[in-house]
């Protein structure tokens, strides 16, 4: 058989294995048929509208789009986004704002919640670490009606909206703030309004995944000092016990020397039983 008859035949078969595979991975679900979705080119911050030179159509890997997105960007060109987008995620539903509510950071409200601002002289901010989309305790230190000083959370897990006036931060690159903005239910935000009238406020960051919520009688002055005497430090209340008052006469301590042995009773020193 000619070389040139060879060749021909093994660059059909070629052609042919060539044309198996690519129908192969395309029926594997592959982007070349796998269905469209609509997803964020560039950071969209919340509260922000979504506009057509953010938004782009990929073909979704798999048969199955994610629950609640979108295939054209005709329907969501103008939607307000609740939370933040990052480049390549899908725009969902469930991360926009309802079709007829304006920007701003009123569109990133849960329905019900309430945003109130305290600034940072009234509130420290957990060294900058308290971050738009952190959750955190709120904590007022403060004096009772015997003007005698405590401490209660007050607030459990409330969610951050906003530090100074960015609803995004760089978790990265904590920084200190004008003013934290906290979202809270009525009731909560009259809490946080009372507390800090009475006195200071702090914030404890915690796990968002923690949803844990605390019941707390609060921490006063003396319960830190009767912890502090049960775990074996100084106790500043406590009298002085007739052991250790001046004037008492103290156990015996002996000391072998060459001379025999010797006693400490207090401040006197003896040989033996001379004391």
């Amino acid at each position: 058989m000619k070389p040139s008859v060879l060749i021909s035949i093994a660059l059909l078969i070629g052609a042919v294995a060539v044309f198996l595979v690519a129908r192969w991975v395309g029926v594997g679900g592959t982007s070349k048929t796998g269905p469209r979705v609509v997803v964020a080119t560039s950071v969209v911050d919340a509260g922000m509208p979504l506009a057509t030179n953010n938004l782009r159509v990929l073909q979704w890997p798999g048969q199955t789009a994610p629950q609640g997105g979108f295939d054209s960007p005709e329907k969501v060109v103008g939607r307000v986004t609740r939370q933040s987008l990052v480049p390549g995620e899908p725009i969902l539903e469930s991360r926009l704002a309802p079709v007829d509510v304006k920007g701003g950071l009123s569109a990133t409200l849960e329905p019900g919640k309430r945003a109130i601002t305290v600034r940072v002289n009234d509130v420290i901010g957990v060294a900058g670490f308290a971050l738009p989309g952190s959750y955190v305790d709120v904590l007022v230190s403060a004096r009772d009606a015997r003007n005698e000083p405590f401490s209660k959370i007050v607030l459990n897990r409330v969610k951050v909206l906003a530090v100074a006036q960015e609803t995004a931060a760089d978790p990265a690159k904590p920084k200190v703030v004008n003013a934290v903005t906290l979202e809270l239910t009525p009731a909560e935000s009259e809490r946080l309004d009372l507390a800090r009238s009475v006195g200071s406020l702090s914030l404890a960051l915690r796990n968002e995944l923690d949803r844990a919520q605390l019941t707390s009688a609060g921490t006063r002055l003396d319960d830190l000092m009767h912890e502090t005497a049960r775990t074996g430090g100084p106790n500043l209340n406590a009298a002085a016990t007739p052991a250790t008052s001046m004037g008492a006469r103290a156990a015996p301590v002996a000391r072998q020397t060459p001379s025999g042995v010797e006693e400490y009773r207090g401040i006197q020193r003896g040989v033996g039983s001379e004391l």
